[in-house]
């Protein structure tokens, strides 16, 4: 099957960070009349299982490259125009554990999930869930970045995700051009940076790309649920954002997200929480990070738990036990060990 023929018309253009990637696909490498075919072999096994119709099969061109980011995976990938369809039935095949956060780096693509229909343009974002059904129309000149986010991670920043797909997060708000030209660096990074700092950017990564998807929530919806979304969004980055200050509490965080206490935790009751749990289980996690962190091992226990909100170091141990079945100090131990 893979025997270059003749002279690709239009060479695919590379971003600063593309050789710091594995190259997946070419179609320099494959004659014409296999290209398509096998771009969609290889597309399938490596970013999601669909059907897809190119615009013209004897000029198709295409590359993928993939790299990763701790449980990140990254894939970059350019094609000739084309139109792509994930159905009910592909959907059964993916496993309950990633979303995407996809970047436009160049060219146009019109993508429609859960009813929605974006239109993308260079550097805006978009979310989309492999389990449910989508489909897209690439323009010429389509360049794209998908971010491979661990649904769980990102969940327990933001909440469920399926309401928030197909929302366009444009660059000409603060929060999205952010996260944009955050994750516009990935590809540079995938593979060159050691353990530690690794799992720092990948942790980077998700709270700005929770930013983002809140910021997008904070715009008037028309319907009570998704009024409800953007509420529990706001209280969400109310805590997110305070951990740090020991005197965060329900009302604290309530003001901060303007509703009341009692609408919060109503809210939060439907995913089994409230605000003064989530407040715990939100600064046992970010001490639990650091903890394990060898470029935090200099800090003391006291000092991450403190630096957290912690000011009962007693407190802290029994509660750090019970979320984790272990004392801080055995864990650090432990965790210097792996």
């Amino acid at each position: 099957m893979i025997g270059w023929v003749g002279t690709i018309s239009r060479p695919i253009q590379h971003d600063t960070g593309v050789e710091m990637m594995e190259r997946l696909f070419s179609t320099a490498e494959v004659h014409p009349r296999d290209r398509f075919d096998y771009w969609h072999d290889v597309a399938c096994k490596n970013l999601v299982a669909h059907d897809s119709t190119p615009e013209c099969r004897h000029t198709f061109q295409a590359e993928m490259h993939s790299g990763a980011l701790a449980d990140l995976g990254l894939v970059l990938f350019e094609n000739s125009p084309m139109r792509v369809s994930h159905t009910q039935r592909h959907c059964t095949r993916m496993p309950n554990d990633e979303v995407f956060v996809c970047r436009l780096i160049s060219g146009q693509l019109v993508l429609e999930q859960a009813g929605r229909e974006v239109v993308m343009e260079a550097g805006d974002l978009t979310l989309l869930d492999p389990l449910l059904p989508y489909e897209g129309k690439f323009s010429a000149g389509v360049r794209l970045l998908v971010l491979k986010a661990p649904r769980c991670a990102l969940e327990a920043r933001v909440g469920k995700t399926t309401h928030m797909v197909t929302r366009c997060m444009k660059p000409m708000e603060a929060e999205h051009r952010l996260a944009s030209a955050f994750l516009a660096m990935l590809p540079d990074y995938a593979g060159q940076l050691g353990t530690a700092a690794t799992k720092l950017v990948m942790d980077q990564t998700l709270d700005l790309v929770a930013v983002s998807l809140a910021k997008t929530h904070e715009r008037p919806r028309p319907y009570l649920s998704s009024a409800k979304a953007s509420a529990l969004l706001n209280v969400r980055a109310a805590i997110e954002s305070r951990l740090s200050d020991p005197r965060l509490d329900a009302e604290a965080v309530a003001a901060v997200a303007g509703v009341s206490v009692r609408y919060a935790n109503a809210l939060l009751a439907q995913e089994g929480t409230s605000i003064v749990r989530l407040i715990q289980s939100r600064r046992l996690d970010r001490c639990r990070r650091a903890l394990k962190d060898p470029l935090q091992a200099h800090r003391t226990v006291s000092e991450i738990a403190s630096a957290w909100g912690f000011s009962d170091m007693t407190h802290f141990g029994r509660r750090f036990k019970a979320a984790y079945g272990i004392l801080p100090s055995e864990f650090r131990r432990l965790s210097k060990q792996e």
